[in-house]
């Protein structure tokens, strides 16, 4: 038995169920890969129109690129095609599921080679849904000049605009850890920062986060008795991954693919091994420092006693944060990656439980003559320390078997309760939610919302065009429309979609809606006749 916990079933997808197909389709799942690789394809086409070009990159003088750039006809083909491709990337990530309904034992071969054939395309895409992967050769070059990226933004760099950064974070220090820095310095070194050849070496190292990924999700998830196949198509196949780890080349790809391989090490006793993996994973972006406590648990055995808890716990501390502080020493990085955990980025964003709950509460607070910016501050401060006491309580308490599910929980809490939420932020938890159980009930189609939400929201969001492009209508309101019109297609018109949110045609819920309706007045009736039914007796009774 694993600390994994091979005994999991509360979570687990049933051997034969579907991710809400009735009749699976066997075989055919080339079908949904070819869709996706269209989808994929469409998107490349696009964001050579739409996607992020640094000024320094000789792209912008191609024939084809000034065309798709510079006149309104261009731009705005360039829009739907990136929109559109993003969203039959997603219908095909739901397709798939669907014909690998039964997941039977060809069907992670099936999904391997839909992660990959969706991926090619992606991979020589101009960067699209975000341009941070422009700041990572900044930050790149900071470290080769000899300046510290804790210290200083990008702006104290010659030239540093004609990098592709987003300027209004070219005063910020970096949030990332030793290692990343170390590697984007290798790749200023091999490109001289040249932009486009920078972004196709960060993308191979996102891709290297990725693999791991497609090795680990299975095997991690076959320790808890959950299919490997399935936990993949959720965590990696769908098309928030893909983009937000290839085509926008985050980071956070190395860092979540780290994550894992070092989790499953852990699960299966291999326990240092596990904590210099996670450890690497803390040096690319701090965040997964969450994970260290739950593999000092898994560490400390199943029967141990609190003393050797706590041991373990500052044995694995001890280790991975030796480590990390041995790591700044080269190019005089120090310590300076714990701000970014001691002091996290200010603000929220509207869209997080915490932004938006605080807005609804400042809104009805200054409405009734209250002080609602304090409040609201006060509400997302309580909703960080929550989550604070979630980890702790998951750390205390729990099943020594369920060690990845109470990680996973509490990694799940800290991000969904942090006032900052980016899109690509619910990676970071879902391969372990994946590994120890999502159930083909809300928990999927829970997903299946969050996922579509963010790819809506990063394909109207992030579009680069130049102001003086003419367009009969905004390229972001464009894009917002024709997402939302293929959501509604998937969501009503789409017969095979559809019935993943809801169960059956829209005539049938009507009918179903309507028949429900009189059962419910008739059982009323019933039931006041019933409560009438003593009274007439005792009235007949009476002398």
């Amino acid at each position: 038995m694993t600390a994994g916990g091979s005994h999991l079933r509360t979570s687990e997808s049933r051997p034969g169920t579907s991710a809400g197909a009735s009749v699976p389709a066997k075989g055919r799942a080339y079908l949904a890969t070819l869709e996706g690789f269209i989808g994929a394809l469409m998107m490349f086409v696009g964001s050579i129109g739409t996607g992020w070009i640094a000024n320094g990159s000789p792209m912008i003088r191609q024939p084809v690129v000034i065309a798709l750039r510079t006149e309104g006809g261009g731009v705005a083909v360039s829009t739907v095609l990136l929109t559109a491709g993003a969203m039959l990337l997603m219908r095909s990530w739901l397709r798939l599921g669907q014909r690998l309904g039964d997941w039977g034992q060809s069907s992670l071969r099936s999904v391997v080679a839909a992660i990959s054939a969706w991926s090619l395309p992606l991979l020589f895409c101009v960067p699209v849904f975000s341009r941070d992967v422009y700041a990572y050769t900044g930050q790149g070059r900071l470290v080769m000049e000899g300046q510290n990226p804790y210290e200083v933004g990008i702006s104290t760099l010659n030239n540093w605009f004609a990098l592709g950064a987003d300027p209004a974070w070219a005063e910020n220090r970096t949030p990332y850890g030793p290692y990343f820095l170390w590697l984007a310095r290798a790749v200023v070194g091999l490109t001289g920062a040249q932009p486009d050849a920078s972004v196709l070496l960060f993308r191979l190292l996102a891709g290297v986060g990725v693999l791991l990924c497609v090795i680990y999700v299975p095997k991690l998830a076959e320790l808890h008795g959950i299919n490997g196949a399935r936990a993949l198509w959720i965590s990696v196949a769908n098309p928030l991954f893909l983009i937000s780890f290839i085509a926008s080349a985050h980071n956070d790809a190395l860092m979540v693919g780290l994550a894992v391989a070092g989790v499953y090490f852990a699960a299966t006793r291999r326990y240092l091994l596990g904590i210099l993996l996670v450890t690497a994973s803390i040096g690319i972006k701090p965040i997964t420092v969450l994970l260290l406590p739950f593999i000092g648990l898994m560490w400390a055995g199943p029967s141990a006693t609190w003393p050797r808890k706590f041991l373990m716990w500052a044995a694995t501390a001890g280790i991975s944060f030796g480590v990390l502080v041995l790591s700044g020493i080269p190019f005089n990085l120090g310590i300076g990656w714990t701000w970014a955990i001691m002091d996290p980025t200010p603000g929220y964003t509207g869209y997080s439980p915490s932004g938006f709950l605080g807005q609804q509460v400042e809104m009805l607070a200054n409405a009734l003559g209250l002080p609602g910016g304090t409040l609201a501050t006060w509400l997302r401060t309580a909703m960080k320390w929550a989550a604070i006491a979630l980890v702790l309580l998951l750390m205390f308490r729990g099943d020594y078997s369920r060690a990845v599910r109470r990680m996973a929980l509490a990694f799940t809490a800290v991000v969904m309760l942090s006032p900052i939420i980016q899109p690509w932020y619910i990676l970071w938890f879902l391969p372990f939610l994946a590994v120890t159980g999502i159930r083909d009930d809300w928990q999927i189609r829970s997903l299946y919302v969050g996922v579509t939400f963010f790819v809506v929201f990063g394909a109207q969001d992030q579009l680069s065009v130049w102001s003086f492009v003419e367009l009969p209508i905004g390229a972001s309101s464009l894009a917002f429309f024709t997402a939302l019109a293929f959501t509604f297609y998937l969501l009503v018109l789409d017969v095979h979609t559809r019935k993943l949110l809801i169960e059956g045609r829209p005539l049938d819920l009507a009918r179903r809606g309507w028949e429900w309706a009189l059962e419910r007045r008739a059982a009323r009736q019933a039931a006041a006749a019933d409560a009438k039914a003593p009274a007439a007796v005792e009235r007949r009774e009476t002398p």
